[in-house]
């Protein structure tokens, strides 16, 4: 029988946009193309079963399952894995275990711990972390576990559910029926900022996903000139294809040539994320944006820094003319959306916490399961036992089928009788300590 970890520790630690300025967060974050082996590294750790860190533009967590409380905090995998003082970090810090761990990462794939709540990327974000852990082996599948006799899986299980959740929020809510994604508020900002986005130049630099979804907001918004950069040029050229209509103009500007010609943009929009890749420096410094001023003759410029690490250095924002907005400034944009999310939000907080309820009461009564399991297993090997060694003494005068289909029924009675009261002593035992819980 597998290991049903009694002793097993849930822990989630992490900073987010409410506990971390960006400029902590920018230096937590973990590219997607490290995360496998951040993810690796922190399952090795000493005393710890399974792993998962989920690290976007808004958030670093890591939630852990221990042997026990003498486990490594993973503050001290940050410190070590990122070369961030521990110090530096755990001011912003926030700690969750056991059942408020789970809340917590319900809450998250909810979109209910979002800057922009109810934005649905989150989502795929914490699919996407789970996947990864999966593959390097940081969590065991339920099925794995199941069938190799190791310990059983928490957080396997833990995160298919987190995932019904929020898809049971997603259909039992409007919570994500209005502005939904970083990319949606920054479109939403540019408007603002200009009043209207007829006859402006946006800029993308980067090709990703957040580019993509930026430039289709800025199109409802009214932009009808949009220009692509990247370092993958085919990237670039595929969105600008994909955008492109009778009434849309859009274009590339090669990676090489983007300081010499970013001054055509009005609002240049980042989110290459570049320093968390390992770039030396970041996109657009002081001396990249003063030049780009003096080419537009000292018109002014809007950045809107979708990434983290930050693409454009924030000394630029000091410059007459340059005025920056990272993403942290979007979430003044998104608060203004909260009101009419106000009730949803409510309703999906109420789902939470039925089903926190309801997961917590099931892995309370899991060791007594375990337990009636083995029971029942035990007692069929020796009801089995018994039947066998019958037969073997009646072999010169063996029982009819019938026969040996009644003795199976009664043997059958006769065991789930004298079962029962254990059964249902373990039973009131596990209801009587989720009550007390």
């Amino acid at each position: 029988m597998a290991d049903s970890t009694p002793n097993a520790k849930l822990l989630l630690l992490g900073v987010n946009h409410t506990t971390a300025p960006i400029d902590v967060r920018e230096r937590l974050a973990i590219p997607v193309a490290r995360l496998a082996d951040a993810t690796r590294a922190l399952a090795h750790q000493p005393g710890i079963r399974e792993a998962l860190i989920v690290s976007t533009c808004n958030r670093v967590e890591l939630l852990t399952v221990a042997d026990s409380d003498s486990a490594p905090s993973p503050v001290e995998f940050l410190h070590n894995y990122l070369n961030v003082p521990a110090t530096d970090i755990q001011p912003h810090l926030y700690e969750f275990r056991e059942r408020e761990a789970i809340r917590h990462l319900f809450r998250v794939a909810s979109s209910l711990d979002s800057m922009v709540v109810g934005e649905a990327q989150i989502l795929g974000q914490v699919k996407q972390s789970w996947s990864i852990a999966r593959e390097v082996g940081a969590i065991r599948s339920t099925e794995a576990t199941s069938s190799a006799g190791a310990f059983s899986s928490v957080l396997d299980p833990l995160l298919q559910r987190a995932f019904s959740v929020a898809k049971r929020v997603r259909t039992e809510t409007r919570i994500g029926s209005s502005t939904v994604s970083i990319a949606s508020v920054a479109a939403e900002l540019a408007r603002e900022i200009f009043g209207s986005l007829a006859g402006k130049t946006v800029l993308l630099v980067g090709a990703g996903k957040m580019s993509d979804l930026s430039a289709r907001h800025l199109i409802q918004q009214g932009c009808t000139t949009l220009l692509v950069s990247n370092r993958t040029e085919t990237r670039a050229e595929k969105i600008a294809d994909t955008l492109r209509t009778p009434t849309i103009t859009t274009g590339v500007i090669p990676f090489g040539l983007l300081h010499d010609q970013a001054h055509r943009a009005d609002i240049i929009i980042t989110s290459t994320g570049a320093m968390a890749l390992g770039a030396a420096a970041h996109i657009f410094d002081r001396d990249h944006a003063r030049a780009l001023l003096q080419r537009r003759k000292n018109r002014p410029v809007f950045f809107i820094d979708i990434a983290v690490p930050r693409d454009v250095a924030p000394a630029v924002n000091k410059l007459e003319g340059c005025f920056v907005y990272d993403i942290d400034d979007l979430q003044q944009v998104a608060m203004q959306n909260q009101a009419s999310r106000g009730k949803e939000a409510e309703a999906a907080e109420s789902i939470v916490s039925n089903e926190v309820a309801r997961y917590s009461e099931r892995l309370s009564q899991a060791p007594a399961t375990e337990a009636i399991k083995q029971l029942l297993a035990d007692a069929e090997v020796l009801r089995q036992q018994e039947l066998a060694r019958i037969r073997h003494q009646l072999a010169d005068q063996p029982l009819s089928e019938a026969q040996l289909a009644a003795i199976d029924r009664l043997t059958k009675s006769i065991t789930a009788k004298l079962l029962h009261p254990q059964i249902a002593a373990l039973r009131d035992l596990a209801k009587s300590e989720t009550s007390q819980d």
